[in-house]
């Protein structure tokens, strides 16, 4: 993609060197990653004021899990749509509305006074959400080089992780002293102003720039089309299969109920286990681009897939049935767990692996329907479980769940883990790293 030559063409002669090629493309490739970010902040920030929800919006543990899930609802079907309206119209103009959604969803949710309004709210978070990670990753795979896909990848997955400690550790402290309303309205303000940066600096592809085209020529191929072959595609399937089962855990535990049990479990305050639970996030935002830099380098992907699913279901085992372990060993499995999720960032290489360029947006929006499918399905069913196994304890006018009704509620999660390791074991193709469509391959109708 890069050389040394200015690119011109004929009507518009406009030259874009390597050198400004590269910068114009760390920039809109960041701002599309701090996107991801962003909803990262606004998808985990339940998790630090849950007690705060539970009095304010007076819920329980089955209707908070449920209200908090509403974000899932849409982000999750949101998926396949956003994939395809993606390779049919672009990123500029797509994640910059997606932002807005989100910041009107931000503010709904800020000053309603009831559960109702609170799971609207998460709705329209949801929906714009659902635009940003297949955004960021469209964008790199335009603007980069085919071979720097699974590193940068990794990256992108890096900002969710910053964006989830930031959803944690300074939210928590952010709420304890301006309360969980003026925080949340405050996120939706800040939304706004990113989706005004959006919309100035990005653009949809080099070509876009060189021809001096405000957007990029929409896909000949039919929405139809891609979406029967890119399902028709086994290993699409098998992929989708993995990344639920290795991300599930994260959107149970380390984006919801994974505080709270780490409060009930070791008796800390919810900002130490806020601060325990970081580790989680810190643990995946170094993973994703080292798995993603292992994998390039051993010319593997299933290897690096395997090793994650395995101490995963090591260290979630031990954190949630294990012994109480010291503070610095429950921060270091913390991070082995967090490491383990990093096969998620890698699985977006396998899905680029496995179909042609035409339908990558699309690809990515079917992987990531079931990356994220896992926060839909197993925030609720864990509050439910949870609140089956209630044993009618109170605290403060609140229902108090101990550490033993956590433990049954969240035998689902190591076995998720099991179930990626069988699958990157004995059922993916292993891609070499290399694209298995060189050519387009799809007519367009």
């Amino acid at each position: 993609m890069y050389n040394n030559e200015a690119v011109l063409t004929e009507d518009v002669p406009y030259v874009l060197t390597k050198k400004r090629q590269v910068i114009l493309a760390t920039i809109i490739c960041t701002l599309a990653a701090m996107f991801y970010m962003y909803e990262f902040i606004l998808q985990v920030s339940p998790a630090v004021m849950t007690n705060e929800l539970m009095r304010d919006l007076n819920l329980n543990a089955a209707s908070l899990g449920t209200m908090a899930a509403f974000y899932y609802y849409s982000y999750t079907p949101m998926q396949l749509p956003a994939g395809l309206l993606y390779d049919r119209f672009g990123p500029r103009r797509l994640i910059t509305l997606a932002v807005l959604i989100c910041a009107i969803g931000a503010l709904l949710f800020g000053t309603t006074s009831n559960v109702f309004m609170a799971s609207v709210g998460r709705f329209f978070m949801g929906i714009g959400s659902s635009f940003s990670f297949i955004g960021a990753l469209l964008l790199v795979s335009r603007w980069f080089p085919p071979h720097y896909f699974a590193l940068l990848t990794g990256l992108v997955q890096l900002m969710s992780s910053v964006g989830a400690i930031a959803g944690q550790v300074p939210l928590a402290t952010a709420i304890s002293h301006w309360g969980w309303r003026s925080t949340i309205i405050s996120l939706s303000i800040i939304g706004c102003f990113l989706a005004l940066f959006i919309w100035t600096i990005v653009r949809d592809s080099p070509e876009t720039v060189c021809q001096r085209k405000k957007f990029q020529c929409s896909s000949k191929t039919s929405e139809l089309k891609r979406l029967q072959h890119v399902c028709s595609n086994q290993q699409t399937w098998l992929i989708a299969l993995y990344s639920f089962a290795i991300w599930a855990p994260i959107t149970a535990f380390a984006a919801l109920w994974g505080i709270p049990f780490l409060v009930a479990n070791y008796g800390i305050s919810t900002e130490a286990a806020s601060k325990a639970s970081a580790m989680i996030w810190l643990g995946i935002g170094i993973g994703s681009p080292l798995l993603g830099w292992f994998s390039d380098k051993i010319q593997s992907r299933s290897i690096p897939l395997s090793f994650s699913a395995l101490i995963g279901v090591i260290s979630l085992t031990l954190v949630i049935y294990g012994p109480q372990l010291s503070i610095t060993w429950l921060y270091i499995t913390l991070f082995i767990f967090g490491l383990a999720a990093s096969g998620q960032a890698l699985s977006f290489g396998v899905v680029k692996d496995n179909n042609p360029p035409s339908v990558v947006g699309t690809a990515i929006g079917f992987n990531n329907t079931a990356v994220v499918a896992g926060g839909a399905l197993f925030q609720p069913l864990i509050g439910f479980l949870l609140y089956y196994n209630w044993n009618g304890t109170m605290h403060d006018g609140t229902p108090f769940y101990g550490a033993a009704d956590y433990q049954k509620a969240l035998v689902i999660l190591p076995l998720c883990y099991i179930l990626a390791l069988v699958v990157s074991r004995f059922l993916l193709r292993e891609t070499r790293c290399k694209q298995q469509f060189p050519s387009e391959t799809i007519s367009p109708v």
